[in-house]
């Protein structure tokens, strides 16, 4: 069984390394596949970079393709991580009941597998680029309103909308892990436009999405 800090450890050396998502993900891969990768666990020794990681695992449940099911437990994880960026948290606060929870390594290795292809193209883009985006405040805090909002659509039990946003956020994951802040600039203007149309075009999500809210 692999020792309590591996993850953490290889994913700190990929991150400072930087083109190192696809080593990262095949870490996850060796070991007990009944053995429970903890939230506290995962983040440990990451620095910075355990804002992309916190994402990373909070989105895994977003990727399953039953309207509302997976979102119901990845949408409130990003709102929480988007909070937290917005305030001005340097380092994640993971509250204890989450972070003596996370998935399963066989869990992770399934999922690491079939996104693996996606990550081997995308490891030639993301890299470490126009890093002041990835640790400025102001711009922490633009990214900490955008994951609330994409945390509140992914959570609602929107049709063939799971993907959708639970890949957007995957890429936001990336670039905070990376710390591309190019990438993170993309992903701004691709969400604000996102955000926009949608407002423009369903005012019944914002029902929705008060409904929601209010149930919390």
């Amino acid at each position: 069984m692999s020792s309590p800090s591996e993850p953490a450890a290889q994913a700190g050396a990929a991150g400072a390394a930087g083109n190192g998502i696809a080593r990262l993900l095949q870490s996850f891969a060796h070991g007990d596949p009944r053995e429970r990768l903890t939230m506290d666990r995962l983040l440990q020794g990451l620095g910075r970079t355990a804002f992309g990681m916190f994402l990373f695992v909070s989105i895994l449940p977003g990727f399953i393709p039953i309207p509302g099911t997976g979102g119901m437990i990845s949408g409130p994880l990003v709102v929480l991580i988007g909070l937290q960026l917005l305030v001005g948290l340097r380092r994640p606060w993971v509250p204890g009941f989450i972070g003596r929870r996370g998935p399963q390594r066989g869990t992770m290795a399934r999922f690491c597998r079939r996104i693996t292809p996606w990550m081997n193209r995308l490891e030639h883009l993301v890299r470490p680029r126009l890093q002041v985006l990835t640790g400025n405040r102001m711009a922490n805090a633009l990214t900490g309103v955008l994951l609330i909002a994409l945390g509140v659509l992914l959570a609602l039990p929107l049709p063939m909308t799971n993907y959708l946003f639970a890949g957007t956020l995957l890429l936001y994951s990336l670039a905070l892990m990376e710390r591309d802040g190019a990438l993170l600039l993309v992903l701004w203007l691709v969400s604000i436009a996102a955000l926009l149309s949608m407002a423009l075009l369903s005012e019944r999500l914002v029902v929705l999405a008060g409904d929601w809210l209010s149930s919390l």
